[in-house]
């Protein structure tokens, strides 16, 4: 199979808040597809221009890129003038899933359960949002990952402070009705019909504070794989992942994250089109779970690499 994918390079790096993670992502990435025979090469998006890109000639790209400028769409749009094939989702999906609030508008449109929430700007009345949503609340900006810029509002006082934090990602931020219970999230992989959801992960972080330093840097935090639900339970999970999914486009791979409520409910949270690859991450976890080790898993996104955008014919 290597053989096939000719020169590959893995974007990584970037320009996004997310960066460093990114670095540990692509790294794990060309080494897995190194170790596999592909003759894969790094190539960092925020040190290096699109003009340097289109003449390393690559025949296809892994995209290991997170948040603004390489999971936003931009990067896809590039690769799709440039007419490189790549992996993950194309322009639109990466753009949709990119921005929480739309996600969710379009999630409620297929009738996939999501948190309540409203969108903030500077001149929103926080009380009527704290009155209409509860406290306690999340408050984050849309466009970041990583629960960067994130703030949990237990009392009305820490509301302005909240909106002020993500504000500094975002013009537009999320206000989001709190869901109690267990973190859960699902893996996916392929396209259309062909879309599969990996094994469900139950993400048990110290205290429940799964933030940026219980996800990359703690070794604190457990996760439970397959997490320890009903049978019914987890395959109702994994399909509304895969709704989830294609209610928004995606393709190639994705993570779909979830609160499990004490009544047993899902509640969809976000999408993640271009899911970390780290020593953390937990799209390999879902692999190991079905038998998939870290080379074979990035072998099998990379195998899915094409441009979506399909381009007329000049007459």
């Amino acid at each position: 199979m290597s053989r096939s994918f000719g020169r590959v390079g893995v974007l990584y790096g970037g320009q996004s808040a997310e960066r460093e993670v990114s670095l540990m992502s692509g790294s794990g990435v060309c080494e897995a597809l190194c170790s596999q025979g592909v003759d894969a090469h790094l190539f960092d998006t925020g040190e290096r221009s699109l003009a340097q890109l289109a003449d390393e000639r690559f025949d296809r790209v892994f995209i290991a890129l997170h948040g603004r400028y390489g999971e936003d769409g931009t990067m896809q749009g590039a690769l799709e003038l440039l007419g490189i094939p790549y992996t993950g989702s194309g322009p639109l999906a990466s753009c949709l899933a990119m921005d929480k609030i739309t996600t969710k508008r379009i999630w409620e449109q297929h009738g996939l359960d999501t948190p309540a929430f409203r969108a903030l700007q500077a001149d929103t009345d926080l009380d009527e949002v704290a009155r209409a949503l509860g406290l306690p609340l999340i408050i984050k900006p849309p466009h970041e990952g990583s629960t960067l810029g994130v703030t949990r509002v237990d009392d009305p006082d820490q509301l302005a402070q909240g909106y002020r934090l993500a504000a500094a990602y975002d013009d537009v931020v999320l206000a989001e009705q709190f869901i109690a219970g267990r973190e859960l999230t699902v893996p996916l992989l392929g396209s259309g019909s062909a879309t599969r959801a990996l094994p469900v992960i139950e993400i048990v972080a110290p205290e429940g504070n799964y933030d940026y330093e219980h996800k990359y840097v703690s070794n604190e935090t457990q996760y439970l794989c397959p997490a320890p639900l009903d049978e019914t339970l987890a395959h109702r999970i994994m399909d509304i992942s895969e709704r989830a999914y294609l209610a928004l486009g995606c393709e190639g791979w994705g993570r779909a994250d979830f609160m499990l409520d004490g009544d047993g409910k899902p509640w969809l949270l976000e999408m993640n089109t271009t899911p970390g690859m780290t020593t953390h991450s937990l799209v390999p976890m879902g692999a190991r779970a079905i038998g998939m080790s870290y080379a074979q898993l990035c072998l099998e996104i990379l195998s899915t690499a094409r441009c979506k955008v399909r381009r007329a014919e000049r007459t």
